[in-house]
């Protein structure tokens, strides 16, 4: 763990370095002689902090099998001549197109150079070096295995930074409408950039990094994604929020924290003057002031992008606020059936559902269901709430709620889905229903299922002027109007529901409904 607790700033620069992992290295060679002595001028070579691993194949079999077990060998010193003339050749093809690898740095060695001249194996075989094991001395084979450790550095800084760009891009154009998952994908996202940005750690194994992006809300610290010792994992979770906890008394007050390591890293996310998290980091080497400019850079564009995900919930947050307030507004108007407004909610979320649509589409149309009758608020009480049938023209007043409801709700474009549950949940499939004459799929889809399920926990229900229908009979009022009144397709989506006894709870709870104020 790399947090230290109570102990002086000049111990804390005295803890062990964290372990790295070595380069692997492949020799594939047919003389065990030419693989011993490589192995001795290579002894004690380090790049970058990290020492190397050899790993030794006597014939290109052996190195075929190695490299399908060992996919993170950085460089491969191959042989040229052994079970055949061409066997090393034809290990780089193996290599780079039936692997295939393009990441590993292949040097080509050969004590026969007349069999594989240079310039044809160069122009033929995509490799990084050819070199003669005569001229290729403890130096030269020191300074040819930094330069190809160091391609290979390189190259895998570039994957890990197109990795880590594309996974922020994948997310970014969703920004606006992400949910909690894709949010902290977006966070994992921007980890890997930044590791990969700033050459920290292992090219090959990122989880070694240890690093983690929080969020600060309001006197909380919410851990949003971790990688190497603090990634996600249950063990790590305390760990995580401890430094979580001293990274965010760090940035608040301004001032380093003795807990925490000299080498770490604590990069705020600004936007307008404030600071809406951090990103930590622990760097395995140091990093240039362009390393750190570049981080805070990228993190003032995270921080960017949360602020507008922020005021789009906030957005979506009013919305909902806006819809809960007009379904009460209705539910005072008609106390008969203010639970029926409920209803026909979880209705139509489930009948949506069973219709194929996604959750999220599902719950919109639940959402806008709750507004289907919200133009009532502007018809007269004595209608409204008469306990007989309406005369012909109390019923023609009753209709004007749908154009009513149009006319409050089409103000607001956030409000469109519910304007057409409330203008067209009366209209008929066969074009004899009301305010339009709209017929068939000219009929809003959300207005033919809040039509089907509005009808359904009527009859189901007691009304002023009518007694409750037992639910199979009026299954079978459902049936005899599909085509007519109500699309076939989604009374037989609901039939199925209530066979399946999945509208049982709902028909259930009629019962327990009692007017306002009784």
């Amino acid at each position: 763990m790399k947090i230290l607790r109570n102990l002086p700033e000049n111990e804390q620069d005295q803890a062990p370095a964290p372990r790295l992992e070595p380069w692997q290295v492949l020799v594939v060679d047919d003389e065990p002689d030419v693989r011993t002595l490589t192995i001795l001028n290579l002894r004690g070579f380090e790049f970058a902090g990290r020492p190397l691993q050899i790993i030794e194949a006597g014939s290109a079999d052996d190195a075929r099998r190695v490299l399908r077990e060992q996919p993170g060998i950085a460089l491969a010193l191959i042989d040229v001549v052994m079970e055949t003339d061409d066997a090393g050749l034809r290990l780089v093809e193996f290599i780079r197109n039936e692997l295939p690898n393009d990441m590993i740095r292949l040097v080509v060695r050969t004590g026969q150079p007349g069999i594989a001249p240079e310039r044809y194996v160069i122009d033929n075989f995509d490799i990084d070096d050819y070199k003669d094991k005569t001229e290729l001395t403890a130096q030269k084979l020191y300074t040819t295995v930094r330069s190809a450790l160091k391609s290979y550095r390189d190259l895998q800084t570039i994957e890990i930074n197109r990795a880590g760009l594309h996974r922020i891009l994948d997310v970014t154009p969703e920004l606006y409408s992400l949910h909690r998952g894709k949010l902290e994908d977006y966070f994992r996202g921007l980890l890997l950039q930044v590791i990969g940005l700033c050459n920290l750690g292992r090219s090959s194994m990122i989880s070694t990094i240890d690093g983690l992006v929080a969020t600060l809300e309001g006197k909380d610290v919410r851990v949003r994604a971790g990688t190497g010792d603090l990634d996600d994992t249950l063990d790590s979770e305390l760990r995580r929020q401890e430094i979580a906890d001293l990274c965010s008394r760090t940035i608040l007050n301004s001032e380093a924290s003795e807990k925490l390591r000299s080498s770490a890293m604590v990069i705020p996310m600004r936007v307008h003057g404030g600071v809406l998290g951090f990103i930590y980091l622990e760097a395995h080497e140091k990093l240039s002031p362009t390393d750190r400019e570049l981080i805070q850079i990228m993190a003032n564009q995270c921080a960017a992008a949360l602020d507008n995900f922020y005021l789009h919930q906030s957005l979506e947050d009013s919305y909902d606020q806006a819809i809960d307030t007009l379904a009460e507004v209705a539910e005072f108007k008609d106390s008969a059936t203010g639970a029926h407004i409920h209803r026909i909610e979880e209705y139509t979320r489930r009948l949506a559902l069973e219709l194929g649509l996604d959750h999220v589409i599902a719950d919109a149309y639940a959402q806008a269901s709750r507004l289907h009758d919200v133009g009532k608020v502007g018809i007269a009480d004595n209608i409204l709430r008469k306990p007989a049938e309406l005369s012909r023209d109390e019923y023609e007043t009753m209709k004007r709620h749908t154009r009513i409801g149009d006319s409050i709700l089409r103000r607001s474009p956030s409000m469109a889905l519910a304007r057409s549950v409330a203008r067209s949940h009366h209209e008929y499939w066969n074009g004899c229903g009301y305010p339009d004459g709209l017929r068939g799929d000219e009929i809003p889809f959300e207005a033919r299922i809040v039509a089907v399920v509005d009808v359904f926990d009527a009859l189901v229900s007691a009304r002023p002027y009518k007694e409750p229908w037992d639910p199979e009979k009026a299954i079978l009022q459902l049936t005899q109007e599909s085509g007519t009144h109500f699309d076939p397709g989604i009374v037989t989506a609901l039939i199925a529901l209530y066979r399946r006894g999945e509208l049982s709870d709902l028909i259930a709870s009629i019962y327990d409904d009692k007017p306002h104020g009784t």
